[in-house]
Order: C-alpha cells, then structure tokens, then sequence
C-alpha cells in the first residue's frame, strides 16, 4: 500500500487545486455582460438564420470511408516492422490486405462516393 500513499496523495492536492482554481475564478474574474458577447462568433461574420443545416449523406460517407482507409493505412505500421521475421507469409498476408484495400476504394468510387456532386 506505500506505492499508492504518493498516488492518493497527488489526486488529493489537484482536487484541491481544482476546487481553488474554480473559486478563485468566480471571486477575481471581471465581470462585464453584454448582449455581443453571447452571439457566436465566426470568422468575423455576423451569424444569419438557423445554425443547424442539413448535411447530405455523401459526407458522413466520405468521411467513413476517409477513416476507414486512415485505420488500415495505420495496420500497416507493425506490420512494417515485423516484415523481415515474417518473410513470405507476411508479404502474402500484406499482399491480401492491399488487394482488399484496392478493391473496398474501386467499389467506393465507382459508386460515386468519392464525388462532392
């Protein structure tokens, strides 16, 4: 139990040092309320109708795709280092893992969920 004394001991003080933190804020913190300061702010345009558009489809789906092909690309990396102990069933493993890669983008493509129109 000695190991976990520092532990406890080190959650105690930044839960304390939150609580201050959070009191201090609310005592000292200059206070000025005005009507512009709740409006939200982007890139210096004055904001116009409803915030909540309707996003087509075609966008989720690009974005699936997008990280679909990031995580794989990531599988990649271990394999990458191992490659030499693997030899020949490591680059047909990878080999099949590409393949099937290539063939998941041609399907996306050719159902036209790479285009933006």
């Amino acid at each position: 139990m000695s190991g976990y004394g520092a532990l406890l001991l080190f959650s105690l003080l930044l839960l304390v040092l939150g609580v201050v933190l959070i009191i201090a804020n609310q005592i000292l913190a200059i206070k000025r309320p005005d009507v512009k300061k709740y409006i939200p702010y982007e890139c210096g345009v004055d904001p116009t109708g409803d915030a909540r558009i309707p996003f087509r489809i075609r966008f989720y789906i690009i974005a699936l795709i997008f990280l679909v092909f990031d995580v794989e690309v990531i599988f990649l990396y271990p394999w990458a280092i191992i490659f030499e102990h693997l030899k020949w069933f490591g680059f047909i493993e990878i080999f099949i893992f590409t393949v099937l890669l290539l063939v998941a983008y041609i399907y996306a493509w050719s159902e036209g969920g790479l285009t933006w129109d």
